[in-house]
């Protein structure tokens, strides 16, 4: 629901006339001339609204922004016909779902570092391990050096997994925990109550608009029976009768100013909290980004720190010689090189 003017979010709004509705003039309703007056105007839930193509056009407060000060005026409806759910607990959901999502978040790199520490371990299990222990030559040497980076490799994701829960874990869930939804709560209760007096403020203008239309009535009624002497009522009657009709609508002009009054604290409160709102929603935003970016790094360097310890087996895994294992098999364990020879008569 686009609203009037823009407005500087710091000001506040000391003129109750900063809604499009006007309070009403000094004329009672009781003293204007009848005539047909054409609506431009319709009150949803106790909130007034002016009609499609109805007055000037309104203009957003933070226009091309997006903002959640411009587009949660109006009640949503529920399909299943449950109650319509104020703009402004859906706003409150978007916050609590947020949390929500921070917190699975949280527990998805969890279950990463308990992974971590698992592969942890049994790649240090098997780095020790004493299959082919006993191979020899250069690609003993290879062999060796593989097992080896395994070992390294294993306290290259513990550590890992440690960043992850002090840089990543940890932050994740312990971004607003303390008075979090107890700040939520208070922001909702004070809206709810600016709502429940406007829905009260609203009430009393009805009333008021049919006691002064009952008022209204009862003095037509008196003064044409006075015209057609139908009935033994005095000058002295109507004059009473239009003096109620007259504190009618007095009645009905002060209920209006009280309920135009009422709603124009609610549109300024619904404005600031609304823009708090948004912004806390761009601090948890940039609060996940900057710790889901802390994550891919420790992963790069996980990979680098990998890749740095496989460099070594790739050398040595180059570097191997049939020949020279040969040689050097044959060096160890030759048991002599005097071939034997014809026997002689």
């Amino acid at each position: 629901m686009m609203m009037e003017a823009s407005f500087d979010t710091e000001e506040s709004f000391d003129d109750p006339s900063c809604l499009s509705q006007q309070p009403p003039g000094c004329v009672s309703p009781a003293r204007r001339p009848t005539r047909e007056v054409k609506e431009t105007k319709t009150t949803i839930n106790g909130v007034t609204f002016p009609l499609p193509g109805e007055g000037p056009e309104q203009q957003l407060l933070k226009p091309k922004e997006w903002s959640y000060c411009d587009y949660f005026w109006t009640d949503k409806k529920d399909p299943q016909g449950s109650p319509s759910v104020p703009g402004f607990e859906v706003l409150l959901q978007k916050q609590l779902k947020g949390k929500q999502m921070q917190k699975e978040m949280s527990e998805f790199v969890h279950e990463r570092i308990k992974i971590e520490e698992e592969y942890a371990k049994n790649l240090s299990k098997l780095s020790v391990s004493a299959l082919a222990a006993q191979e020899e030559g250069t690609l003993g040497e290879a062999w060796t050096q593989l097992k080896k980076s395994l070992h390294d490799e294993a306290e290259v994701h513990l550590k890992f997994s440690n960043k992850l829960h002090t840089e990543v874990e940890k932050p994740l869930l312990t971004f607003r925990c303390d008075n979090f939804k107890k700040d939520l709560k208070k922001y909702d209760h004070h809206i709810a109550d600016l709502r429940k007096q406007l829905a009260s403020r609203y009430a009393s203008v009805e009333k008021s608009r049919k006691a002064l239309a009952d008022r209204q009535k009862d003095l037509e009624v008196k003064t044409q029976q006075l015209e057609i002497k139908l009935s033994n009522k005095t000058e002295e009657d109507i004059k009473k009768a239009r003096r109620k009709s007259t504190q009618a609508g007095d009645d009905l002009m002060r209920c209006v100013d009280l309920y135009n009054q009422t709603q124009c604290k609610w549109f300024e409160e619904m404005v600031t909290t609304s823009m708090e709102l948004e912004r806390l929603e761009v601090e948890r935003v940039e609060w996940i980004q900057q710790h889901l970016r802390q994550y891919t790094t420790l992963r790069h360097e996980t990979d680098m720190f990998n890749q740095s310890m496989v460099e070594p087996v790739d050398q040595l895994l180059q570097s191997v010689d049939p020949a020279k294992d040969r040689e050097l098999w044959v060096r160890e364990n030759n048991t002599g090189d005097v071939r034997p020879v014809d026997m002689d008569i």
